[in-house]
């Protein structure tokens, strides 16, 4: 993002002088409107400019002083809330006035188009039904459920030559192309087998996580849409990444049609993967296509690559923790004997899965922790007061926080930030799940994530085949360890880890 560079401060100049504007017509409307109460002011956006490197960290330091605060923008006020209750008014009680709006809708749509991330009203309706009944099936369940057992083995033979050169390695960059393998061969039926380098699937992963980035950074940056129209700056690279994932994109849409025509009267033919699923139901528009799989790559893909990450940091961290997940696979799997990868990922059943509940605590702790998508922002359609006595005004940016939310002690007690999975088990061992509107990383309401068991089944499945035959160690033990301000919470720069064979296999 180059936050330093010479564009961004004029940016930020600007918004300065825009600022000074805006403050005095948020003054004068509240002169006007006495009666209203309005959350304090904790910044604006040029400071939100400032920190953007460390900007998740930021709101948690005004949120941990302000359950709901504004920042002043020049178009509008962003008003942000920790408060379950908030949540809940905006994401379910109050649902049809807080949406995408056209402020999200044009700041995402030329990495996400009219897909379900990005879009209101009906065509989000449609979607929303048609993915809903995609994803109750069993045929997608069944298939899903092979592919990550499949690229699970995978991946631990991958680790296990790395075991044994004694090598460090970037996990999450495999994690990355093997949930973008898994999400691809689910999505559209293609196997781009990038884990095994594949340099196709690898420009396609590095083109989305640039462009990923750069949309982000469209929040903070007051005059993307000039530098848009003037072809210069950040946005030059946001053209060429999002070319670069869209060209691929429709090279599969457009391969996936032709070989449906070439088969309609083959009935032994296979359609399991959601293209091929979407292609029997709707109509072949390839942008239309292309904008729901690519935002259901974006869901699978990164989210869990970016968690096991998350996760692997959290037990490297934890060595005790990580062996006592070990030791729950190891017992509820009771393969002592089976030393094959392949065979052991096959031998996790629904119902041995099932059974892992630490496993399950120790995944949604690392969540609450870094969840995949750090803020979610939402536009008020219509003049409303929050249920803690806010108000919000018509075009209002409202953002909840599921990165603040995760380390406020007001929520989780004094221990907030401490990984600790057993708050989310009962005195029996058993997985005990919170309020949605409190433990945000799903959203919660009728926009609750599509995809969280599938999420869930992928990350135990790799989970469990990985700490089965082996222990996670930082390779720098004294390396501080952040995240790259984007989209969803990748960690910046990669997790390099040492990887040992664990013992007895």
């Amino acid at each position: 993002m180059e936050v330093l560079s010479s564009p961004v401060f004029f940016t930020a100049l600007a918004v300065i002088l825009s600022l000074f504007i805006t403050v005095q017509l948020i003054s004068k409307k509240l002169r006007k409107n006495k009666r209203e109460k309005y959350a304090p002011v904790a910044g604006t956006m040029f400071h939100q400019l400032l920190n953007f490197n460390r900007l998740h960290d930021y709101m948690t330091d005004l949120a941990a002083k302000h359950k709901t605060y504004r920042l002043l923008s020049p178009f509008r006020n962003e008003i942000y809330t920790s408060d379950p209750v908030n949540v809940e008014y905006i994401l379910k009680s109050n649902f049809e006035n807080y949406g995408k709006g056209w402020y999200n809708y044009n700041i995402l749509k030329d990495l996400l188009g009219d897909g379900i991330f990005a879009v209101d009203g009906e065509k989000w309706r449609q979607q929303r039904k048609l993915s809903s009944h995609e994803f109750s099936t069993k045929v997608l369940r069944d298939f899903s459920s092979v592919i990550f057992r499949e690229n699970a083995a995978k991946l631990a033979n991958i680790m296990s030559e790395i075991a044994t050169t004694n090598r460090t390695i970037d996990i999450q960059d495999l994690f990355m192309k093997a949930t973008l393998d898994s999400m691809f061969r689910v999505s559209f039926g293609a196997d781009l087998d990038s884990v095994c380098g594949s340099s196709e699937g690898n420009n396609f992963g590095n083109a989305f996580d640039n462009a990923s980035a750069m949309t982000m950074f469209r929040y903070v940056d007051a005059f993307w849409r000039i530098k848009k129209f003037l072809n210069i700056g950040s946005e030059v690279a946001m053209r060429q990444n999002t070319k670069t994932v869209n060209d691929f994109v429709f090279k599969l849409i457009d391969n996936k049609i032709k070989q449906m025509n070439s088969s309609k009267d083959d009935s032994t033919m296979k359609r399991e993967d959601i293209l091929s699923r979407f292609l029997q139901v709707a109509e072949a528009n390839p942008i239309y296509l292309r904008d729901i799989i690519l935002n259901f790559v974006m869901a699978g893909k990164d989210t869990t690559a970016i968690t096991l990450s998350w996760f692997i940091y959290m037990l490297s961290k934890h060595p005790h923790i990580q062996e006592k997940v070990a030791q729950e696979v190891r017992k509820v799997t009771n393969a002592k004997d089976i030393t094959n990868y392949v065979e052991f990922a096959t031998s996790l059943s629904e119902e041995k899965l099932e059974k892992m509940q630490y496993l399950h605590a120790a995944i949604t702790e690392t969540l609450r922790l870094y969840p995949a998508v750090p803020v979610d922002a939402k536009i008020c359609f219509s003049d409303d007061t929050l249920p803690d006595g806010y108000h919000v005004r018509k075009g209002d940016m409202v953002v909840y926080q599921p990165y603040a939310m995760g380390r406020m002690k007001f929520l989780w007690g004094d221990d907030a930030e401490e990984f600790r999975p057993e708050r989310f088990l009962n005195e029996d061992g058993v997985f005990r799940p919170e309020s949605p509107f409190k433990f945000t990383a799903f959203q919660a309401g009728p926009r609750i994530c599509l995809g969280k068991e599938f999420a869930y089944r992928q990350m135990k499945i790799f989970a469990a085949v990985l700490l089965s035959y082996f222990v996670f160690k930082m390779s720098d033990e004294e390396k501080i360890v952040s995240y790259r301000t984007m989209i969803n919470l990748h960690i910046d720069g990669g997790l390099e880890v040492r990887i040992f064979h664990r013992n007895g296999n």
